[in-house]
């Protein structure tokens, strides 16, 4: 079960206080750069639910976050729908889609449900790529964004939007701290550990899979409406199984199953992206050297090592603290 610790508050409380002065002080490429962190942060938070706590690794979240991006630039762009409404549709429709995936994938395990899920991705690009509807390989333009001049925010302004971009990440991440803090996120967390057992006790297995991967594909349906909105375009580009990949390596690079971790890998991930490539138009092969030495390291990447660390200094303090407690009992 997810919990927090006061590292991981400590680590919330340091993020959020970096982006939001971030947001006030940052020009233009600044703040850029931290709606992409934003929204890259969201579809993380997705893949960690599925991924970290149900051992469920998508290759799919990328096109989910896609399905999202594209369902609203239709709705919103092609048929006039106003944009709240459009916003509510495309998740929607993202979640329902990852639902009718995680039902389907849900009796499979390891590379098996991997491979489905890349699969599934594939699919969804494929068609998107085809479709005239969609714009095939020229994607959707003019999308609009959400128009909050009702109450005096402009969206069209890049610190009011990265503002609410971040407003929706707290709203993801709060959204997602319930899920797994809830009755079905324990299950889920349950299922991994044991599969037989929870089945055993007659809990729907498949069930519990489904609908968490709805879940997160309505977090990542998210993320690709406020894509959408960012570039104000999408493309097939957007579904393609590299977008997938690099949020794997994001979550792994941060800390599986952490939650937390994945927003610092998202942070160093999109950093690490622009200062290296300011140098060297090879920036993968680093951001891949890095991850090697992540993995080999046998830590649950940075925010796992940082755990870790922080747990060992303290263990003497805890088992002195014990000795004492049972002294003078």
């Amino acid at each position: 079960m997810f919990r927090h610790t006061p590292l991981r508050y400590a680590t919330l409380a340091v993020l959020a206080a970096g982006m939001f002065a971030a947001a006030m002080t940052a020009e233009y490429f600044g703040l850029e750069i931290l709606t992409e962190i934003a929204i890259l942060a969201i579809l993380v938070l997705a893949l960690d639910m599925v991924a970290g706590f149900g051992g469920m690794v998508s290759l799919c979240h990328g096109a989910l976050m896609g399905v999202g991006a594209y369902a609203y630039a239709v709705l919103a762009a092609k048929a006039g729908l106003a944009p709240p409404v459009a916003m509510a549709a495309a998740i929607a429709i993202s979640g329902a889609c990852s639902w009718v995936i995680g039902a389907i994938c849900a009796r499979s395990h390891g590379i098996y449900f991997i491979m489905a899920t890349l699969a599934f991705g594939q699919m969804a690009y494929s068609y998107a790529f085809d479709s005239a509807a969609l714009g095939g390989d020229d994607g959707v333009s003019g999308i609009p964004r959400l128009d909050l001049s009702a109450i005096g925010i402009d969206l069209n302004d890049g610190q009011s939007f990265a503002l609410f971009c971040l407003l929706a990440l707290a709203a993801a991440y709060g959204a997602a701290v319930i899920i797994l803090r809830s009755g079905l996120g324990r299950s889920l967390t349950g299922i991994m550990h044991n599969e037989q057992r929870m089945r055993a006790v007659g809990l729907v297995t498949w069930r519990v899979k489904a609908d968490v991967f709805g879940l997160s594909g309505m977090i990542a349906g998210l993320a690709g409406v406020l894509a959408a909105q960012h570039i104000m375009f999408v493309s097939p580009g957007l579904l393609a199984w590299t977008v997938s990949g690099e949020a794997l390596v994001v979550v792994i690079l941060g800390g599986l199953g952490t939650l937390v971790g994945p927003l610092v890998g998202a942070v160093l991930f999109v950093l690490l992206k622009h200062e290296i490539s300011n140098v060297t138009p090879y920036w993968h092969l680093v951001v891949g050297v890095i991850l090697v030495a992540v993995v080999m390291s046998r830590a649950n990447g940075v925010f796992g090592w940082i755990e870790a660390r922080v747990a060992r200094w303290q263990a003497p303090r805890v088992i002195s603290s014990r000795k004492e407690q049972v002294k003078n009992a």
